[in-house]
């Protein structure tokens, strides 16, 4: 993270009980924090802080990344929910979502648009026009995990 313009210290992962139901969410200026009240398991936890990560990623490399830009929001969300592998099909299966083709994508889309849905700036008709408009470029960006050693 360092090399990407954050520091990042001690406590910067923190275990909350959260009133929304969600499983974590990265906050500027605490860091990232997971919903130990929605968890279940060690694997959902992890899943948590490797989306985060991405998230905190974008904010880090990208100086005017913009919360309430939903453009913004849902590209850093496509990127988390492709890259951290909450969209596997095993994960799909465990939620009953599988298909034979097209899960990956599909997963991706439903998980961005659940993400924008608690983004008060996004109404679910620019959220959706927000993610087809970034997409191809957001979906195909896979930094960090592309460069070289």
């Amino acid at each position: 993270m360092e090399k990407a313009g954050c520091a990042v210290g001690d406590n910067f992962i923190k275990a909350a009980h959260c009133d929304k139901k969600i499983s974590g969410y990265y906050a500027f200026g605490q860091g990232i924090i997971v919903c130990n009240n929605h968890l279940k398991i060690q694997d959902e936890v992890n899943q948590v802080v490797i989306n985060k990560l991405i998230n905190l990623y974008d904010v880090c490399r990208a100086a005017n990344l913009d919360w309430t830009n939903c453009a913004h929001h849902a590209c850093t969300a496509i990127r988390a929910n492709h890259l951290s592998g909450d969209c596997h099909y095993k994960r799909e299966l465990l939620r009953g979502n599988i298909k034979i083709r097209g899960h990956e994508q599909e997963c991706v889309k439903r998980r961005v648009m659940k993400s924008l849905a608690n983004n008060p700036y996004c109404s679910e008709a620019a959220a959706k026009d927000a993610m087809e408009a970034v997409w191809d470029v957001c979906y195909n960006d896979t930094q960090p995990f592309d460069r070289a050693p």
